[in-house]
Parts: structure tokens; sequence; C-alpha cells
């Protein structure tokens, strides 16, 4: 049997403020994981560019927002788009047989975009929770739910989760 885990993408300081409307179901999301033994694993962006001024190393912008929920200490820091590039996270799915991945968080465009994409064609199991994404452009949302099917991603709402 395959191990699954969620992952809550860069829901940090630094990010959109659109992520207020989705963190309750996030954070159910997270709930729903701990009842029913799924690793809740968070990924943290940084950039390292001198010039940025967002997701700086040690700054507040960099910190998960506030209200997240944090229940496992399974942080990870990538400072690429896709998780997979994040050597720290990638062995920790090796070491720990994960191969479906319920995934959350920001932005839709970007990172949740870029990781979606890599994590199907490394052939592993991803559902993109659909109330549980945001992004800068709130407008774009229902094209990139489409992308990720056409990617090979499953897309379902929190309450199918839930109901599972």
């Amino acid at each position: 049997m395959q191990n699954k885990a969620l992952v809550v993408i860069d829901l940090q300081n630094d990010i959109t403020k659109n992520y207020k409307e989705i963190i309750n179901n996030v954070n159910k999301a997270i709930e729903w994981a701990t009842e029913n033994n799924v690793r809740v694993v968070y990924i943290r962006h940084e950039n390292l560019s001198a010039g940025t001024r967002t997701f700086k190393h040690d700054t507040r912008g960099a910190e998960f927002v506030p209200e997240l929920k944090i229940v496992s200490n399974d942080i990870f820091t990538k400072y690429k788009g896709n998780v997979l590039t994040c050597e720290e996270f990638a062995d920790f799915v090796k070491r720990n047989e994960i191969g479906e991945f319920y995934i959350t968080g920001a932005d839709a465009v970007a990172c949740v975009k870029s990781s979606c994409y890599n994590l199907c064609k490394e052939n592993y199991g991803v559902t993109v929770l659909s109330d549980c994404v945001t992004s800068y452009d709130k407008k774009k949302i229902p094209e990139m739910l489409r992308y990720y099917e056409s990617k090979g991603c499953k897309v379902i709402a929190l309450q199918e989760l839930l109901n599972m």
C-alpha cells in the first residue's frame, strides 16, 4: 500500500492575501489528514536572489501565515517552484514510500502548478483540492484546475475528500 501525504505549499506571509479565503478549508484538510493517518507536509518557498523583496530567509514574509495549523515537523524549504527540487523533500517521499499526494496552497499558477506537473510526471498520484488552492489572480484558478486534470491530476473539492 502506498502512503499518502497532504502537501501545504507556500502559505507564507509574503503570498497573496487571497489565502484568507482558503485557510479554513486548508486547516480542515489538515484535520482530515491527521485523523486518517495521512502525513502532513509543509513547503516553504525562499528566494536566494539578492534583488528580491519577497520570501527572504529569516524574514516575517517567509514565515507561514499565522492562521495555518502546524501539526508536524515535516517542513521543507524549496528555492524553485517544483517541490521535487527540494532534495530533502524528495528523500522524505522515498524514505516514507509516499505515492499519493493531496495538494493545497498557493500560487495556483506558479508553485502549485509546477509541483503538480512534476509529481504527475514522476508517476505519483496527485489530487488537487480545488477549494484549497489560490492565486494572485483568482480568475485563473478554473483554467489551472483544467490544466491540472490535463496533466493527470484528480481535482476534487474538500467536501468530497471529507466524505471519503
